[in-house]
C-alpha cells in the first residue's frame, strides 16, 4: 500500500501542475506543503479547477466547499481522500 500511496501522490502533483498551469515541476511540491496561503498560494478559483481535475483524473467527487478545503490542505490530504473514495467504488 505505501508504494501505491507514493504513486498516487506523484500523480496528484502532476495533475495539480497540469490543471493549474503552475510554474514549477511536480517534484518541487512537498507532500505536506500547504496548497493555500503561505504554501503554494492557491485561491478560490484554483479550488474549482482542482475539484474538476480530481473528478476528471481520479473519478472522485467533492460535494461541498467545507470538504474541498479539508481535502486541498496538502498533497497528503488529497491522496487520503482519493484513496478513501476510490475504494468505495467497484473497479
Amino acid at each position: 500500500m505505501p508504494d501505491s500511496q507514493a504513486a498516487l501522490k506523484v500523480e496528484l502533483k502532476r495533475a495539480l501542475v497540469r490543471g493549474l498551469h503552475l510554474p514549477m515541476s511536480p517534484d518541487e511540491i512537498a507532500d505536506d506543503t500547504p496548497l493555500f496561503g503561505a504554501g503554494l498560494g492557491l485561491d478560490s478559483i484554483d479550488v474549482l479547477e482542482l475539484v474538476l481535475e480530481l473528478e476528471r483524473s481520479f473519478g472522485v467527487q467533492i460535494r461541498d466547499e467545507e470538504t474541498a478545503m479539508e481535502v486541498f490542505e496538502s498533497i497528503n490530504t488529497m491522496a487520503d481522500f482519493v484513496q478513501r473514495n476510490r475504494s468505495c467504488k467497484p473497479d
